[in-house]
């Protein structure tokens, strides 16, 4: 009976969130307690591509992004995000959506500029996520660019910047136009989804 306890206890001490991996910017848990704005603004981090809603203060450049891509990128990138020992190039490849030798880069595919500096600031480096600086992240984001010929390497990049460059491939998608996509958020006395047909 003893042993049943000490399990039971050590398995609900298991369901608490451990400070050591915890966001430093969450406040600890208060289960039963309503979520506020304030409290989702450190994970509210995306970035709208077409204008760069969301991007955050800070700038950097190709030149100082290339000191931060060979300590935090190249080992799995390459050099000169060449391709490396994980992953394959991220240059080149403009105009190859339109032939039948796609070759995926983020010059080659994405539609708009912010959405690289959002998949680098929520996913990069891959061994620490989301450990890059804002001005680390705008400057990987300014090389990155930089070495696919579409900046230049003391072009700074920031939020406004790094919205108004029109990328490549800008056209090269289809809009989605379903009609849940233009849903109204609603949160009380919610019209249903969808209305039930009867059968003839």
């Amino acid at each position: 009976m003893a042993l049943a306890a000490t399990l039971l206890l050590a398995g609900c001490a298991g369901n608490t969130v451990s400070s050591a991996t915890a966001s430093p910017h969450a406040r600890p848990a208060a289960l039963g307690t309503p979520v506020v704005e304030p409290d989702l603004v450190a994970w509210n981090i995306d970035v709208r591509g077409p204008d760069g809603q969301g991007l955050p203060p800070g700038s950097g450049n190709a030149r100082t992004g290339k000191a931060v891509f060979d300590a935090q990128c190249a080992s799995c990138h390459g050099a000169a995000a060449a391709g490396g020992p994980m992953f394959g190039t991220m240059v080149g490849g403009i105009g190859s959506f339109k032939t039948d030798k796609r070759l995926l880069t983020p010059g080659s595919m994405y539609p708009y500029a912010p959405a690289l500096f959002d998949y680098i600031r929520r996913a990069m480096p891959l061994t620490a996520p989301q450990s890059l600086s804002n001005d680390e992240t705008y400057a990987v984001t300014a090389y990155l660019l930089h070495l696919n010929g579409l900046v230049e390497q003391d072009a700074e990049m920031n939020a406004n910047s790094l919205a108004a460059i029109r990328m490549p491939n800008r056209d090269g998608f289809i809009v989605n136009d379903r009609p849940d996509t233009s849903a109204v958020r609603c949160m009380q006395d919610c019209k249903p989804l969808r209305t039930s047909v009867a059968a003839p």
